[in-house]
């Protein structure tokens, strides 16, 4: 239960990078044994605020309170003595060392032996028991941590935080990359914190979770607080509105209407251990929804019809009416189908490339004379498709490691979008994007499909799937365990799918 006192207080916080002001008098506050969720769109000052809190920038103005005294953060060191803690979207831990050592790293407990001081590890033992039941986790202390599954690790950084007397900590994104189930398990212990009266700060992209998991929702927008709001009393609509600064009557465009013509159609589709049998069709104008649970198929779907995971034998693929043997991804580019990873900083982007060369790079060949790249007609090339897409960039040559998460994907999405194109396989298109950005890749979507353009999306995103897909099929340990129409809710995806074993 939250106390009524503030524990962490912000008032009047500015910053600025020499003449762009990201921070106008923002105020938040935040209680013991709370969760605050921040949102707001990329660009709205989320990391900045986070960063001053956690001693990485140092504010222009405002103050910083903890249980009512003022303090300077000006270093990480200063933010972590006072007991604040950061958890990335990406888990931060040392793969090659213990459990126990990951926990402790920063105060490992030491004994005197006739070599001198030396690690207590049987010290070193109990105390990441200790911290570890407090987090309901029988983690064993001292297995390795590259082991160890995905909520695991996460969970070890968390104990890792406690063991720096944590009393504010801030989730950044933290079930990007979990399955339903194991975002449950997540919200488990976050409960558990609750309990011990740490207050935590919680990003996130997923309104759903917000509303599952936090006590109250602060938006920001464009460096300014532009609403506060009680979870139990708010509505979805409302939350939208001051993220996105217009009325949002629905995130998700209309549907369209899919032609007869059947773009892809797949027959048997099998892959050891993985794919039993799949069958699906696509029609010209349609999205269609693959959905499951990571580990169910649809790590593997796409990709086996593109080409990446080589020959597929066995299996009858027809792609515009003609037979289509995947065997490599040049094969299934040249065929007509474009394909966008769901690992975009491993598979998708080029980071330290520019926005242009990112843009073309499937393509190339299209700008290339006598192996030489004509620099005027890929700048104009990519100029049209950032005008198009609203990518948010300094200047076409800027690296893209530097863009947020919703532009790199705009990139991405922009880069197969060429004559030609049949089909575009779609993985977990939104993981890591925000609101605003999904909402302008959904309507690009919509805009390409009212062409023609056929879109397999595979996404473990419930929400996203009954919301922009016009048919969607669920897989189950690989088979295909049911098929909806348009007008699908999330909750009938759920049901047949695993996470009903598991919730």
């Amino acid at each position: 239960m939250a106390t009524d006192s503030p524990l962490l207080v912000l008032e009047g916080i500015g910053k600025s990078f020499g003449s762009a002001q990201v921070l106008r008098d923002v105020d938040l506050h935040l209680r013991a044994g709370e969760v605050l969720a921040l949102l707001g769109a990329n660009g709205a000052g989320k990391s900045t605020l986070v960063k001053i809190l956690c001693g990485v920038y140092r504010r222009d103005a405002g103050t910083v309170r903890l249980d009512g005294e003022q303090v300077h953060l000006t270093r990480p060191e200063e933010a972590i003595a006072h007991g604040v803690r950061f958890l990335p979207q990406e888990v931060s831990v040392l793969p090659d060392l213990s459990v126990a050592e990951n926990i402790l790293i920063a105060d490992l407990p030491l004994k005197r032996t006739w070599r001198g001081r030396e690690v207590d590890r049987s010290a070193l033992r109990d105390r990441a028991v200790t911290l570890l039941d407090r987090l309901g986790s029988d983690i064993d202390p001292e297995q390795m941590v590259h082991r160890l599954s995905s909520p695991q690790k996460r969970l070890v950084e968390i104990a890792r935080a406690l063991a720096g007397e944590a009393r504010i900590i801030v989730m950044d994104e933290p079930t990007a990359a979990l399955t339903e189930h194991e975002a449950q398990a997540l919200f488990a212990v976050v409960e558990r914190l609750k309990a011990q009266q740490i207050g935590i700060i919680y990003i996130s992209h997923y309104l759903d979770e917000v509303f599952a998991i936090s006590d109250r929702i602060a938006v920001l927008r464009d460096g300014f607080n532009a609403g506060e709001f009680a979870t139990v009393s708010a509505s979805r609509r409302e939350v939208l509105d001051a993220m996105l600064g217009t009325s949002v009557d629905e995130l998700y465009p209309p549907r369209g209407e899919p032609a007869d013509e059947i773009a892809l159609e797949v027959e048997n589709l099998n892959f050891p251990a993985a794919l039993h049998e799949v069958s699906f069709a696509v029609h010209r104008g349609e999205i269609l929804g693959v959905f499951g649970l990571l580990g169910s198929g649809i790590d593997q779907v796409g990709r086996a019809v593109y080409g990446a995971l080589g020959p597929m034998p066995g299996a009858l693929i027809t792609l515009g009416g003609r037979p289509y043997a995947p065997a490599d991804p040049r094969r299934g580019r040249d065929a007509g189908i474009g394909f966008v990873a769901a690992e975009r900083q491993r598979e998708g982007i080029v980071p330290d490339l520019g926005v242009a060369a990112n843009l073309t790079l499937p393509f190339i060949d299209r700008f290339t004379r006598f192996a030489v790249v004509s620099r005027p007609r890929e700048l104009d090339y990519a100029q049209s498709w950032v005008d198009r897409l609203s990518i948010r960039s300094a200047y076409l040559g800027q690296e893209l490691r530097l863009l947020s998460g919703g532009n790199q994907q705009k990139v991405c999405l922009a880069r197969w979008l060429v004559e030609g194109l049949e089909v575009l396989i779609l993985e977990e298109p939104t993981r890591g994007v925000d609101l605003g950005a999904r909402q302008e890749l959904y309507l690009a979507l919509r805009q390409w499909t009212a062409k023609g353009l056929a879109v397999l999306l595979v996404s473990s995103d419930a929400e996203e799937v009954a919301g922009i897909c016009d048919r969607a099929i669920v897989l189950d340990r690989g088979r295909v365990s049911g098929r909806f129409a348009g007008g699908v809710s999330p909750a009938d995806l759920l049901h047949v799918s695993p996470v009903k074993d598991h919730l």
